[in-house]
C-alpha cells in the first residue's frame, strides 16, 4: 500500500500536488452534483408554491370553506416537498429506496390507523371538485334536510329550519342520494287540493287559476297548470303546479294555500274530510 501511494508521490512530485489534485476531482464530480441538487430543491419549491397558488384560486372560485382551503394547501405543501428533497437527494448519489420504504410503510400504517377519517378527506376532495353544493344551498341528504353552512375536510354543517346544526360525515354525505333544492333558478311548488263531488269543478279551477295568475311572485314563464289530478275515494283532486325563483319556494307556497282557501270560502267550495255517521239503535 506504501509502495502504491509513493508512486503516485513520485508521479504528482509533491504531496501537496497529489492532494489538491484529489481535492479537485472530488469537487469537480459532487460539485456537480450539488449544484444539481440544489436547482432541484428551488425549481421545485418555486413550481410547487406556484401550483398551490393556481390550486387556491380554483377553491376560492369554487366557493370552498376557507378552513379548507388553508389545511389542503399545507399538506399538499409538505407533500410536494418530500417529493422535492428525495429527487435532491437522489441526484447527489444518495439511496434514496431506504426514504420511500420508510415513507411508505408509515403511510400504510396511517392509513390503516385513520382509514374512516381519510375517506371523509377523500369525500371532501369529491365535493370540491364536483360540486353537488355549495355553502348557502338547501339540500336534503341522509334523511335530514337543512341549508350548507360550512364544509371543512371531514364534514358537512347544516343548518335546518327551526335553526339546528346537523354535522354530517362527508364519506356518509357522498355515499347516499344528495337532493339540491337552490341548484336551478326555478323550482315548481305541486299543490294538492281536494274538493267535494258536489262543488261544481270548473268554478274550483278557476278560482285557482285567477290565484295563481294575480299572485306577483308566480312565474309567467314556465307557465302554471290546473289540472284534475285524481278522482279519490272522497274527493276530487286538483293539482296546481306553479313555478316560483327558487329562494322563494317556501314563502309562495304558504301564500298560496292560504289565498286558495280563504277563495275556496267566499265561493262555498268545501274542502272534504274524513267523517263518521254513528247510528244507535234502541233496544
Amino acid at each position: 500500500m506504501l509502495q502504491i501511494v509513493e508512486k503516485k508521490l513520485e508521479h504528482y512530485g509533491t504531496t501537496a500536488d497529489y492532494y489538491g489534485d484529489l481535492i479537485l476531482n472530488f469537487a469537480t464530480e459532487y460539485g456537480l452534483k450539488l449544484l444539481g441538487a440544489i436547482a432541484i430543491f428551488l425549481i421545485g419549491k418555486w413550481l410547487a408554491k406556484q401550483f398551490l397558488k393556481l390550486m387556491r384560486r380554483g377553491m376560492e372560485r369554487a366557493q370552498v370553506d376557507a378552513t379548507l382551503i388553508l389545511f389542503s394547501s399545507n399538506v399538499i405543501y409538505v407533500a410536494l416537498i418530500i417529493a422535492i428533497v428525495v429527487a435532491a437527494a437522489s441526484n447527489l448519489g444518495i439511496n434514496t429506496s431506504s426514504f420511500i420504504a420508510i415513507f411508505g410503510a408509515a403511510g400504510l400504517a396511517i392509513g390503516l390507523a385513520l382509514k374512516d377519517t381519510l375517506a371523509n378527506v377523500g369525500a371532501a376532495v369529491l365535493i370540491i371538485f364536483f360540486r353537488p353544493f355549495k355553502v348557502n344551498d338547501a339540500i336534503e341528504v341522509s334523511g335530514v334536510a337543512g341549508t350548507v353552512k360550512a364544509i371543512n375536510l371531514f364534514s358537512t354543517t347544516l343548518t335546518t329550519a327551526d335553526n339546528r346544526s346537523i354535522i354530517i360525515p362527508n364519506g356518509t354525505l357522498v355515499a347516499g342520494n344528495i337532493i339540491n333544492n337552490t341548484s336551478n333558478i326555478h323550482r315548481r311548488i305541486d299543490l294538492i287540493l281536494d274538493i267535494d263531488y258536489q262543488d261544481d269543478l270548473r268554478v274550483a279551477k278557476e278560482v285557482i287559476s285567477n290565484v295563481l295568475s294575480e299572485h306577483p311572485r308566480v312565474l309567467k314563464e314556465p307557465a302554471f297548470v290546473v289540472a284534475v289530478g285524481a278522482l279519490a275515494a272522497n274527493s276530487v283532486q286538483l293539482y296546481a303546479r306553479p313555478w316560483v325563483f327558487s329562494e322563494e319556494y317556501w314563502d309562495v307556497r304558504f301564500e298560496l294555500i292560504e289565498a286558495i282557501k280563504l277563495k275556496f270560502d267566499e265561493h262555498h267550495i268545501t274542502v272534504p274530510f274524513p267523517q263518521m255517521d254513528l247510528h244507535v239503535r234502541k233496544g
